[in-house]
């Protein structure tokens, strides 16, 4: 039996890729979601930590084992190059475990989320097609901020560090809008499910 096929999940912030994968899971589909990988690496007992205490200090690990992800945010906010080292010491692993989970999934295809899809040439060659979770630009900022307690400010300035939704609608192979409702997401979820059970079908020779 040919390896499952894998559709690569992105989106900018606040377009919905959580509510997305959820659907998708409800219909039986495989989610392998990396940013669930990180948490794990960093969890007590995660992986990276003994590389992240190695490198940064005790001072970085709470009492009970996983990462204090408070001091981690300020420090990588203050210091460029600490993000660079961090993300030196989590990207190889949780590349290492999206592509073992991906392994031993059974069916016609998996759904690897990855916030940046585009931006990681590593995880565009594991995927055969984009799925783009995209909605308007003020729908993104209104639910960022009602989630995330943020300014408009703020969350105008995360997107502004993000690759623009314009270069990323040309990169997608297909694109969910999420400006709607959690129904209508659902439904063009399913659609698309339906679209990717048959041409990746086809596509492993079944």
């Amino acid at each position: 039996m040919a390896a499952a096929k894998v559709v690569g999940l992105t989106g900018g912030i606040g377009s919905g890729k959580s509510a997305a994968a959820r659907c998708f899971a409800d219909l039986g589909v495989a989610v392998v979601d990396t940013d669930e990988l990180s948490h794990a690496l960093t969890a007590p007992g995660g992986r990276a930590m003994p590389l992240i205490v190695e490198r940064f200090g005790a001072g970085f690990q709470r009492a009970d084992g996983a990462l204090d992800r408070q001091r981690m945010r300020e420090l990588v906010f203050e210091q460029p190059e600490a993000r660079k080292e961090l993300e030196a010491i989590l990207h190889p692993l949780i590349l290492e475990d999206s592509l073992a989970q991906l392994a031993q999934v059974e069916g016609t295809y998996a759904l690897l989320v990855v916030p940046l899809l585009f931006e990681s040439q590593a995880y565009r060659e594991v995927v055969d097609r984009s799925l783009l979770i995209d909605c308007d630009e003020e729908v993104q900022v209104a639910r960022v901020m009602q989630r995330n307690g943020l300014s408009e400010p703020q969350v105008r300035s995360i997107m502004a560090a993000q690759m623009p939704r314009a270069v990323k609608r040309q990169l997608a192979d297909d694109i969910i809008d999420n400006s709607g409702t959690l129904s209508e997401l659902a439904l063009q979820v399913e659609a698309k499910h339906r679209y990717y059970l048959s041409s990746l079908a086809r596509a492993r020779g079944q």
